[in-house]
Protein backbone atom coordinates (compact mmCIF):
# COMPACT_ATOMS: atom_id res chain seq x y z
CA UNK A 1 0.00 0.00 0.00
CA UNK A 2 1.66 3.20 -1.17
CA UNK A 3 -0.68 5.96 0.04
CA UNK A 4 -3.47 6.73 2.51
CA UNK A 5 -6.66 4.89 1.60
CA UNK A 6 -10.23 5.23 2.86
CA UNK A 7 -11.93 1.85 2.81
CA UNK A 8 -15.67 1.49 3.35
CA UNK A 9 -16.90 -1.41 5.49
CA UNK A 10 -19.24 -3.42 3.25
CA UNK A 11 -22.58 -4.97 4.16
CA UNK A 12 -21.12 -8.43 3.69
CA UNK A 13 -18.46 -7.73 6.32
CA UNK A 14 -21.04 -7.44 9.09
CA UNK A 15 -20.23 -5.89 12.45
CA UNK A 16 -17.04 -6.87 14.21
CA UNK A 17 -13.72 -5.87 15.70
CA UNK A 18 -11.58 -3.43 13.74
CA UNK A 19 -8.42 -5.55 14.03
CA UNK A 20 -10.14 -8.63 12.62
CA UNK A 21 -11.67 -6.62 9.78
CA UNK A 22 -8.25 -5.15 8.90
CA UNK A 23 -6.63 -8.59 8.81
CA UNK A 24 -9.23 -9.70 6.27
CA UNK A 25 -8.54 -6.64 4.11
CA UNK A 26 -4.75 -6.42 4.28
CA UNK A 27 -2.62 -9.51 3.70
CA UNK A 28 0.23 -9.79 6.17
CA UNK A 29 -0.73 -6.99 8.56
CA UNK A 30 0.07 -8.00 12.13
CA UNK A 31 -1.72 -7.36 15.40
CA UNK A 32 1.25 -5.32 16.57
CA UNK A 33 1.09 -3.06 13.51
CA UNK A 34 -2.63 -2.49 13.96
CA UNK A 35 -2.29 -1.56 17.64
CA UNK A 36 0.59 0.84 16.95
CA UNK A 37 -1.23 2.54 14.05
CA UNK A 38 -4.36 2.94 16.19
CA UNK A 39 -2.35 4.25 19.14
CA UNK A 40 -0.66 6.90 16.97
CA UNK A 41 -3.93 7.90 15.31
CA UNK A 42 -2.94 6.75 11.84
CA UNK A 43 -5.87 4.35 11.60
CA UNK A 44 -9.18 6.18 12.11
CA UNK A 45 -12.84 5.32 11.64
CA UNK A 46 -15.11 8.08 10.31
CA UNK A 47 -12.36 10.51 11.25
CA UNK A 48 -12.20 9.52 14.92
CA UNK A 49 -9.46 7.79 16.88
CA UNK A 50 -10.05 4.12 17.66
CA UNK A 51 -8.54 1.11 19.39
CA UNK A 52 -7.74 -2.21 17.75
CA UNK A 53 -10.68 -3.68 19.67
CA UNK A 54 -13.16 -1.01 18.51
CA UNK A 55 -16.10 -2.30 16.52
CA UNK A 56 -16.84 -1.33 12.95
CA UNK A 57 -20.17 -1.49 11.14
CA UNK A 58 -21.16 -1.42 7.45
CA UNK A 59 -20.97 2.02 5.89
CA UNK A 60 -18.15 3.33 8.09
CA UNK A 61 -14.99 4.62 6.40
CA UNK A 62 -11.67 3.39 7.72
CA UNK A 63 -8.54 5.47 7.17
CA UNK A 64 -5.66 3.11 6.35
CA UNK A 65 -2.16 4.67 6.14
CA UNK A 66 0.71 3.40 3.98
CA UNK A 67 2.17 0.30 5.54
CA UNK A 68 5.90 -0.42 5.76
CA UNK A 69 7.07 -3.22 3.52
CA UNK A 70 6.68 -6.26 5.71
CA UNK A 71 9.32 -8.90 6.19
CA UNK A 72 8.25 -12.54 6.30
CA UNK A 73 6.55 -13.23 9.60
CA UNK A 74 9.19 -14.47 11.98
CA UNK A 75 8.46 -18.05 12.99
CA UNK A 76 8.95 -19.06 16.59
CA UNK A 77 12.67 -19.44 17.36
CA UNK A 78 12.31 -23.20 17.80
CA UNK A 79 10.37 -23.64 14.57
CA UNK A 80 13.59 -24.01 12.55
CA UNK A 81 12.17 -22.28 9.47
CA UNK A 82 14.51 -20.24 7.28
CA UNK A 83 13.53 -16.76 6.11
CA UNK A 84 13.51 -18.06 2.52
CA UNK A 85 11.11 -20.88 3.35
CA UNK A 86 8.90 -18.53 5.39
CA UNK A 87 8.71 -16.16 2.40
CA UNK A 88 8.00 -19.07 0.05
CA UNK A 89 5.08 -20.49 2.05
CA UNK A 90 3.64 -17.02 2.70
CA UNK A 91 3.88 -16.28 -1.01
CA UNK A 92 1.77 -19.39 -1.65
CA UNK A 93 -1.21 -17.95 0.27
CA UNK A 94 -4.14 -17.80 -2.13
CA UNK A 95 -6.81 -16.49 0.27
CA UNK A 96 -7.33 -16.14 4.00
CA UNK A 97 -9.66 -14.83 6.63
CA UNK A 98 -9.58 -15.12 10.43
CA UNK A 99 -10.63 -18.78 10.28
CA UNK A 100 -9.10 -20.40 7.18
CA UNK A 101 -5.96 -20.11 5.04
CA UNK A 102 -5.88 -21.45 1.47
CA UNK A 103 -2.56 -22.14 -0.22
CA UNK A 104 -1.65 -22.74 -3.83
CA UNK A 105 0.73 -25.53 -2.86
CA UNK A 106 3.81 -25.70 -5.08
CA UNK A 107 4.51 -28.97 -6.88
CA UNK A 108 7.33 -30.83 -5.13
CA UNK A 109 6.46 -29.62 -1.62
CA UNK A 110 5.01 -32.41 0.56
CA UNK A 111 1.89 -31.72 2.60
CA UNK A 112 3.34 -33.57 5.58
CA UNK A 113 6.75 -34.86 6.58
CA UNK A 114 8.32 -38.25 6.07
CA UNK A 115 11.71 -39.78 6.63
CA UNK A 116 14.45 -37.32 5.71
CA UNK A 117 12.01 -34.49 4.96
CA UNK A 118 12.94 -32.32 7.96
CA UNK A 119 10.51 -29.42 8.29
CA UNK A 120 10.30 -28.59 4.59
CA UNK A 121 6.68 -29.55 4.11
CA UNK A 122 3.46 -27.56 4.50
CA UNK A 123 2.76 -28.88 8.00
CA UNK A 124 6.31 -28.08 9.13
CA UNK A 125 6.24 -24.58 7.63
CA UNK A 126 2.80 -23.64 8.99
CA UNK A 127 4.35 -21.77 11.93
CA UNK A 128 5.17 -19.07 9.35
CA UNK A 129 1.46 -18.72 8.55
CA UNK A 130 0.17 -17.39 11.89
CA UNK A 131 0.00 -13.76 10.63
CA UNK A 132 -0.28 -12.35 14.13
CA UNK A 133 -2.56 -15.08 15.49
CA UNK A 134 -1.56 -17.29 18.40
CA UNK A 135 -2.40 -20.71 16.94
CA UNK A 136 -0.42 -22.44 14.19
CA UNK A 137 -2.76 -23.39 11.29
CA UNK A 138 -3.65 -27.05 10.88
CA UNK A 139 -3.92 -29.07 7.66
CA UNK A 140 -7.41 -30.43 7.06
CA UNK A 141 -6.61 -32.45 3.92
CA UNK A 142 -3.55 -33.34 1.83
CA UNK A 143 -2.20 -33.22 -1.70
CA UNK A 144 0.47 -35.56 -3.06
CA UNK A 145 3.98 -34.11 -3.02
CA UNK A 146 4.07 -33.60 -6.81
CA UNK A 147 0.48 -32.33 -7.08
CA UNK A 148 0.05 -28.55 -6.97
CA UNK A 149 -2.99 -26.46 -6.14
CA UNK A 150 -5.54 -25.49 -3.51
CA UNK A 151 -4.86 -26.74 0.01
CA UNK A 152 -6.85 -25.64 3.07
CA UNK A 153 -5.54 -25.01 6.59
CA UNK A 154 -7.70 -24.20 9.61
CA UNK A 155 -6.61 -21.49 12.04
CA UNK A 156 -8.28 -23.14 15.05
CA UNK A 157 -9.10 -26.68 16.15
CA UNK A 158 -12.82 -25.89 15.97
CA UNK A 159 -12.59 -24.88 12.31
CA UNK A 160 -10.38 -27.89 11.55
CA UNK A 161 -13.08 -30.21 12.91
CA UNK A 162 -15.81 -28.45 10.91
CA UNK A 163 -13.86 -28.59 7.64
CA UNK A 164 -12.86 -32.22 8.20
CA UNK A 165 -16.51 -33.12 8.75
CA UNK A 166 -17.43 -31.31 5.51
CA UNK A 167 -14.88 -33.44 3.63
CA UNK A 168 -16.34 -36.60 5.17
CA UNK A 169 -19.87 -35.48 4.31
CA UNK A 170 -18.71 -34.72 0.73
CA UNK A 171 -20.16 -31.20 0.78
CA UNK A 172 -16.73 -29.91 -0.23
CA UNK A 173 -16.13 -30.09 -4.00
CA UNK A 174 -12.68 -30.27 -5.57
CA UNK A 175 -11.90 -30.02 -9.27
CA UNK A 176 -8.48 -31.05 -10.56
CA UNK A 177 -6.93 -30.33 -13.94
CA UNK A 178 -4.59 -32.80 -15.60
CA UNK A 179 -2.92 -33.51 -18.92
CA UNK A 180 -3.25 -37.19 -19.76
CA UNK A 181 -1.89 -39.52 -22.41
CA UNK A 182 -4.25 -40.11 -25.31
CA UNK A 183 -7.90 -39.04 -25.64
CA UNK A 184 -10.41 -40.69 -23.28
CA UNK A 185 -13.51 -42.08 -24.98
CA UNK A 186 -16.21 -41.29 -24.00
CA UNK A 187 -15.17 -37.73 -23.24
CA UNK A 188 -17.12 -37.65 -19.97
CA UNK A 189 -17.68 -40.46 -17.53
CA UNK A 190 -17.21 -42.00 -14.10
CA UNK A 191 -14.48 -44.41 -13.00
CA UNK A 192 -15.48 -46.82 -10.23
CA UNK A 193 -12.48 -49.11 -9.79
CA UNK A 194 -11.70 -49.89 -6.16
CA UNK A 195 -8.18 -49.35 -4.83
CA UNK A 196 -5.95 -51.48 -2.63
CA UNK A 197 -2.46 -50.67 -1.38
CA UNK A 198 0.31 -52.72 -2.97
CA UNK A 199 2.62 -54.66 -0.68
CA UNK A 200 5.78 -52.90 0.48
CA UNK A 201 6.65 -49.27 1.11
CA UNK A 202 9.24 -46.86 -0.17
CA UNK A 203 11.30 -44.56 2.03
CA UNK A 204 8.98 -42.70 4.38
CA UNK A 205 5.97 -44.37 2.77
CA UNK A 206 6.35 -42.34 -0.42
CA UNK A 207 6.83 -45.43 -2.54
CA UNK A 208 3.38 -46.81 -1.81
CA UNK A 209 1.35 -47.65 -4.88
CA UNK A 210 -2.35 -48.34 -5.26
CA UNK A 211 -3.66 -51.19 -7.39
CA UNK A 212 -7.01 -50.87 -9.15
CA UNK A 213 -9.63 -53.52 -8.40
CA UNK A 214 -12.68 -54.17 -10.60
CA UNK A 215 -15.85 -52.95 -8.83
CA UNK A 216 -17.22 -56.51 -8.73
CA UNK A 217 -14.10 -57.74 -6.91
CA UNK A 218 -13.83 -55.02 -4.21
CA UNK A 219 -15.74 -56.85 -1.49
CA UNK A 220 -13.69 -60.03 -1.92
CA UNK A 221 -10.30 -58.26 -2.07
CA UNK A 222 -8.69 -57.79 1.34
CA UNK A 223 -7.95 -54.13 2.10
CA UNK A 224 -9.68 -52.81 -1.03
CA UNK A 225 -11.86 -49.72 -0.79
CA UNK A 226 -14.38 -48.39 -3.24
CA UNK A 227 -13.30 -45.28 -5.15
CA UNK A 228 -15.16 -43.04 -7.58
CA UNK A 229 -13.85 -40.35 -9.95
CA UNK A 230 -15.75 -38.21 -12.46
CA UNK A 231 -13.80 -37.06 -15.53
CA UNK A 232 -14.45 -34.72 -18.46
CA UNK A 233 -12.27 -33.88 -21.46
CA UNK A 234 -11.85 -30.11 -21.86
CA UNK A 235 -9.47 -29.96 -24.84
CA UNK A 236 -7.30 -32.37 -26.79
CA UNK A 237 -4.26 -32.43 -29.06
CA UNK A 238 -5.45 -34.99 -31.58
CA UNK A 239 -5.28 -38.39 -29.92
CA UNK A 240 -1.93 -37.72 -28.30
CA UNK A 241 -2.87 -35.87 -25.14
CA UNK A 242 -5.97 -34.41 -23.49
CA UNK A 243 -6.70 -31.77 -20.88
CA UNK A 244 -9.16 -33.28 -18.42
CA UNK A 245 -11.08 -32.10 -15.38
CA UNK A 246 -11.28 -34.64 -12.56
CA UNK A 247 -13.56 -34.69 -9.52
CA UNK A 248 -12.73 -37.21 -6.78
CA UNK A 249 -16.03 -38.31 -5.25
CA UNK A 250 -14.10 -40.38 -2.73
CA UNK A 251 -10.70 -39.41 -1.35
CA UNK A 252 -8.38 -42.41 -1.65
CA UNK A 253 -4.58 -42.28 -1.82
CA UNK A 254 -3.36 -41.61 -5.39
CA UNK A 255 -6.96 -42.06 -6.57
CA UNK A 256 -6.86 -39.81 -9.65
CA UNK A 257 -3.47 -41.07 -10.80
CA UNK A 258 -4.37 -44.75 -10.39
CA UNK A 259 -7.80 -44.33 -11.98
CA UNK A 260 -6.55 -42.53 -15.09
CA UNK A 261 -3.79 -45.10 -15.56
CA UNK A 262 -6.29 -47.95 -15.18
CA UNK A 263 -8.42 -46.67 -18.08
CA UNK A 264 -5.31 -46.35 -20.27
CA UNK A 265 -4.76 -42.59 -19.96
CA UNK A 266 -2.08 -41.99 -17.30
CA UNK A 267 -1.32 -38.45 -16.22
CA UNK A 268 1.63 -36.89 -18.07
CA UNK A 269 4.81 -37.00 -15.99
CA UNK A 270 3.55 -39.71 -13.64
CA UNK A 271 6.46 -42.09 -13.32
CA UNK A 272 4.71 -44.20 -10.69
CA UNK A 273 1.52 -44.98 -12.61
CA UNK A 274 2.36 -43.97 -16.16
CA UNK A 275 5.83 -45.36 -16.69
CA UNK A 276 7.86 -42.17 -17.11
CA UNK A 277 10.23 -43.86 -19.55
CA UNK A 278 7.45 -44.79 -21.96
CA UNK A 279 7.07 -42.33 -24.81
CA UNK A 280 3.50 -41.47 -25.70
CA UNK A 281 2.99 -41.74 -29.46
CA UNK A 282 -0.77 -41.24 -29.30
CA UNK A 283 -3.94 -43.21 -28.55
CA UNK A 284 -3.13 -43.47 -24.86
CA UNK A 285 -0.50 -44.91 -22.54
CA UNK A 286 3.01 -43.60 -22.02
CA UNK A 287 3.40 -40.64 -19.69
CA UNK A 288 6.08 -38.78 -21.66
CA UNK A 289 5.27 -36.43 -24.52
CA UNK A 290 8.91 -35.59 -25.21
CA UNK A 291 10.16 -32.37 -26.79
CA UNK A 292 9.65 -29.32 -24.59
CA UNK A 293 7.09 -30.94 -22.28
CA UNK A 294 8.21 -31.12 -18.67
CA UNK A 295 8.54 -34.52 -17.04
CA UNK A 296 6.90 -33.18 -13.87
CA UNK A 297 3.49 -34.52 -12.87
CA UNK A 298 0.72 -32.65 -14.70
CA UNK A 299 -1.91 -32.77 -11.95
CA UNK A 300 -3.23 -29.59 -10.31
CA UNK A 301 -5.95 -29.02 -7.70
CA UNK A 302 -7.60 -26.25 -9.67
CA UNK A 303 -10.51 -25.28 -7.41
CA UNK A 304 -12.30 -26.03 -4.18
CA UNK A 305 -15.81 -25.08 -3.06
CA UNK A 306 -16.98 -25.35 0.53
CA UNK A 307 -19.49 -23.90 2.98
CA UNK A 308 -17.74 -21.53 5.37
CA UNK A 309 -18.07 -23.02 8.88
CA UNK A 310 -18.82 -19.60 10.43
CA UNK A 311 -20.62 -17.50 7.81
CA UNK A 312 -22.31 -20.37 6.00
CA UNK A 313 -21.43 -18.75 2.67
CA UNK A 314 -20.34 -20.95 -0.23
CA UNK A 315 -16.68 -20.16 -0.92
CA UNK A 316 -15.02 -21.09 -4.23
CA UNK A 317 -11.27 -20.67 -4.59
CA UNK A 318 -9.26 -21.13 -7.80
CA UNK A 319 -5.50 -21.68 -8.07
CA UNK A 320 -3.43 -20.64 -11.12
CA UNK A 321 -1.54 -23.40 -12.93
CA UNK A 322 2.06 -24.08 -11.84
CA UNK A 323 4.80 -22.92 -14.22
CA UNK A 324 5.53 -26.35 -15.71
CA UNK A 325 1.87 -26.85 -16.65
CA UNK A 326 1.60 -23.28 -18.01
CA UNK A 327 4.50 -24.07 -20.34
CA UNK A 328 2.79 -27.24 -21.53
CA UNK A 329 -0.52 -25.44 -22.08
CA UNK A 330 1.31 -22.78 -24.13
CA UNK A 331 3.15 -25.41 -26.15
CA UNK A 332 0.00 -27.29 -27.16
CA UNK A 333 -2.15 -24.16 -27.55
CA UNK A 334 -4.60 -24.59 -24.68
CA UNK A 335 -6.06 -21.55 -22.87
CA UNK A 336 -7.52 -21.44 -19.36
CA UNK A 337 -10.09 -18.89 -20.56
CA UNK A 338 -11.59 -21.30 -23.10
CA UNK A 339 -13.07 -23.86 -20.71
CA UNK A 340 -15.86 -23.78 -18.09
CA UNK A 341 -14.94 -23.51 -14.42
CA UNK A 342 -17.04 -26.61 -13.72
CA UNK A 343 -17.73 -28.78 -16.80
CA UNK A 344 -19.90 -31.07 -14.66
CA UNK A 345 -22.31 -28.31 -13.64
CA UNK A 346 -25.05 -29.26 -16.10
CA UNK A 347 -24.67 -32.90 -15.13
CA UNK A 348 -25.08 -32.16 -11.41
Amino acid sequence: MTGVQFVTVQDGDGEGRLDRWLKRQIAGITQGQIEKLCRTGQIRVDGGRVKASSRVTPGQKVRVPPLPKSEPAAPKPDAGISAADAAMIQGAVLWKDEHIIALNKPAGLPSQGGSGQGKRHVDGLSAALTFGYKDVPKLVHRLDKDTSGVLLLARTSRIARALSEAFRARTTRKIYWAAVAGLPNPKMGTIRFGLVKAAGHGRGGEGEKMIAVHPSKVTETEGAKRATTDFAVLEALGTRTAWVALVPITGRTHQLRAHMAEIGHPIIGDGKYGGSGQENLGDGWGAQLGGEISRKLHLHARSISFDHPITGKRITLTAPLPDHMKRTWKTVGWSEADVPADPFEDET
